[in-house]
């Protein structure tokens, strides 16, 4: 038993120091019993807890106990993922929704107490921190669970074997049953028996993993994202498509209102119009629409739709498919918002002052007959006076639109949001799945003019159900932590740019730091460690504000096709202003107005997870655009140093590829943290990031969509100084693997 603390406030230090002594699982109620608090102290101690959450500290596990962030509860279900030859298991916590990698925890199993455990396992365990790894003790064995692997089948000598498509996943496992897959297929496969022979079992075949559009479905079936739609809820969705529009909507078709989207688009959230306002009470300003697809209508709460939509909690763009959130018929067709057809819309109309704020905003259901889909390039054409093809006399619809978008940039110029202006890469497919090119996507005005629309729209509909007091699903940014700025502040200072940790952070604090960098050749990289040191955005029903748009109240309203949470705020307007059909209720129910912090947590979850999957597939089809050219010399930038190498990215395509310390000569490297560089202790050449490097191919994966490169033989290496001239060192001899020694803060 940890050593009963003195009573009082406790500090920081102790509360961590008592939650991971602590036997048992250590909450609200068990720290303040530990240091004798009462009355007005639990209170302190409440706001204490929350900041050292907010702050990175401690984490809450189910049942509100803590534990030290990046840590394991004291009692938890975990899964076992492996099982070495000598029978030691390894699981993983079954519940981990941290950004870094879950921990692997050594089962001590105590033998002959229970059946030795296998993969797929899953346990009630008691945890606990050793040295710098993590054990489990059992105490109950739980229902099992199936480890699914999908991977690629291959033979050697006269087995099959199935290599992961997880580039984490270094093991090959032995197949006991192919079933009807055969070498090449890409499976699913179950992993079955007990050590030291644990096999798997095919369960699906999944055809040729280099076959068009098989890149998407490798991502789609590793993160169990459901991409079939039942024959109940097809039917289901075929009658709701069918329904009128229904009497008492604002007939908004006389307006020429316009949708501007990406060329490429699937599907149609939202449009807009906007034209100088001629109240007198708003000299200079503009009223202006921003219409959204009315999808509450044809969802409604309850419903086999709404509970599949809820279970998606939105749409998953590839670059070869969309996995909807709702059905075609719908999303594509019925609730998207096309030139010269009558749509079902939410409108949100806004009077916007001369300097951009929001004077006022109201809601109404609408019918819209959009003037024109216009596609991104083509608006700006139309704007610039650059556009030939047809449909130019737009240009006139669209300057209103201008006029009042440059009165919202200079709203959004005195808010100051964070300006991180990164490239977005774009794959670019020919008609039969097949990879054109790989290149950043062009940012334009006519983005921007969107972007901001959206944001006003945004912005109203939070603001509309606060003054309502009705429910609300924020889209919630909070600022970093400090460990992420103590982090900022040590990269900082390596290109001697102060950074004090006392003030207060607004995003205009980052903006300033870039514009201090001017068009400096590190530019880029100072951008991408700023947007590391945020924090990931989230749902939730309580406001905490959105930091790097610095605004107080946000929601997301603009995209109820392809986001769930944007449904629950247009159901939540159409309760507080009475905006439902006669005898049919599209409003938000009372069982999701009461849940709303758990739906939020579930739709975040989502929205990591489809994140996740599209940056894959992104990575699988570079690497697959890559593989023609294995063995050639390519420009690369290093985009991250470890104590194990460094990874670099193609400079054109994007794509990042390791390039281990082993192979970079014998001398000794240094790993210095906090500038993120490697340094040759005798030939002072030193890899640091941001660094412009000509690096060999020599493995692009495009299952796993990995990379891997290497120095060319003899070739020189660049090594930047910190705010001077560059000098050119030699690269060590390629030879015996590098010795390590590491520099700067422990984590």
């Amino acid at each position: 038993m940890p050593k009963r603390p003195p009573p009082g406030l406790p500090t920081r230090q102790q509360i961590l120091d008592f939650i991971t002594s602590s036997d048992t699982p250590a909450g609200k109620r068990e720290i303040a019993r530990a240091f004798g608090l009462h009355g007005n102290e639990k209170i302190v101690l409440k706001a204490l807890l929350k900041d050292m959450a907010d702050e990175g500290l401690i984490d809450s596990a189910p049942g509100r106990a803590f534990h030290k962030m990046g840590g394991v509860p004291k009692v938890t279900v975990l899964r076992i993922v492996d099982v070495s030859d000598e029978g030691i298991a390894f699981a993983t916590p079954e519940r981990w929704e941290s950004d870094q990698p879950p921990p692997k925890l050594r089962v001590m199993e105590q033998r002959g107490k229970r059946p030795a455990l296998g993969v797929g396992d899953r346990i009630l365990a008691r945890t606990e921190e050793a040295g710098a790894g993590w054990r489990a003790h059992p105490m109950k064995t739980l229902a099992r669970g199936e480890e699914l692997v999908l991977g690629v089948l291959h033979r050697e000598g006269d087995r099959l074997w199935l290599k992961p498509v997880d580039k984490r996943e270094r093991r090959d496992w032995m197949v006991s049953d192919a079933g009807e897959a055969d070498v090449g297929d890409l499976v699913l496969a179950e992993k079955t028996g007990r050590p030291p022979r644990i096999t798997v079992k095919v369960t699906e075949r999944l055809g040729d993993p280099f076959a068009p559009r098989s890149f998407s479905l490798i991502a789609i079936h590793k993160h169990g994202i459901p991409d079939v739609f039942s024959e109940d809820l097809l039917a289901e969705a075929e009658r709701m498509a069918r329904l009128p529009l229904g009497e008492g909507r604002e007939d908004l078709r006389d307006l020429p209102i316009v949708a501007i989207d990406p060329a490429d688009a699937r599907d149609h959230d939202d449009a807009v119009w906007a034209e100088l306002d001629d109240d007198p009470a708003n000299p200079g300003g503009f009223k202006a629409i921003v219409a959204i697809a009315d999808v509450s209508f044809y969802v409604r709460p309850g419903s086999h739709l709404d509970r599949e939509a809820r279970k998606r909690g939105n749409s998953v763009y590839f670059p070869d498919r969309v996995v909807p959130m709702l059905p075609e018929i719908l999303s594509a067709d019925v609730c998207s918002l096309k030139q010269g057809v009558d749509r079902a819309a939410l409108a949100c109309h806004l009077t916007i002052a001369k300097d951009g704020k929001l004077k006022d905003w109201r809601f109404s259901r609408a019918v819209v007959r959009l003037a024109a889909n216009i596609a991104y390039e083509d608006a700006q054409a139309m704007i610039d006076g650059t556009y030939a093809g047809e449909g130019a006399d737009m240009a006139a619809t669209l300057r209103p639109l201008w006029d009042c978008w440059a009165a919202l940039s200079r709203a959004r110029d005195a808010r100051e949001p964070l300006d991180l202006d990164l490239p977005e890469r774009r794959v670019m497919l020919d008609e039969k799945g097949r990879i054109l090119s790989v290149a950043p996507r062009e940012r334009l005005d006519a983005h921007r003019l969107i972007e901001d629309y959206m944001i006003a729209a945004n912005v109203a509909a939070a603001k509309a159900l606060e003054a309502k007091k009705a429910p609300v699903m924020y889209r919630v940014h909070e600022p970093p932590s400090r460990e992420k700025l103590v982090s900022l502040k040590d990269y900082l200072e390596t290109f001697e740019i102060p950074f004090a940790l006392g003030q207060v952070v607004k995003p205009a604090t980052f903006n300033r730091i870039i514009a201090q960098v001017g068009e400096a050749d590190h530019r880029p990289e100072i951008m991408e460690q700023i947007l590391r040191s945020q924090t990931q955005a989230y749902y939730a029903p309580a406001n905490a504000g959105h930091f790097g748009l610095s605004l107080g109240s946000y929601a997301h309203f603009t995209s109820p096709i392809r986001r769930y949470a944007d449904l629950l705020v247009h159901r939540s307007l159409v309760g507080a202003y009475r905006l439902d059909p006669a005898a049919e209720p599209t409003r938000l129910s009372e069982a999701d107005a009461e849940r709303m912090d758990v739906l939020g947590e579930t739709i975040s979850r989502a929205e990591r997870r489809a994140m996740e999957a599209e940056r894959e597939t992104i990575d699988r089809y570079v690497a697959a655009y890559l593989s023609t050219r294995v063995g050639e010399l390519l420009e690369t930038k290093i985009s991250g140093v470890q104590n194990f190498g460094f990874f670099a990215t193609v400079v054109d395509f994007g794509g990042d590829g390791l390039v281990p310390v082993s192979t970079l000569g014998d001398e000794r490297f240094r790993y210095d943290e906090a500038a993120q560089a490697l340094e040759g202790e005798d030939s002072g050449t030193r890899y640091v990031r941001g660094q412009l490097l000509t690096l060999r191919l020599a493995e692009a994966n495009p299952i796993t969509g990995s990379l891997r490169f290497e120095l060319p033989e003899g070739g020189p290496g660049f090594a930047p100084r910190r705010g001077g001239k560059d000098r050119r060192t030699p690269i060590g001899r390629r030879g015996r693997p590098a010795n390590i020694r590491h520099q700067g803060r422990k984590r």
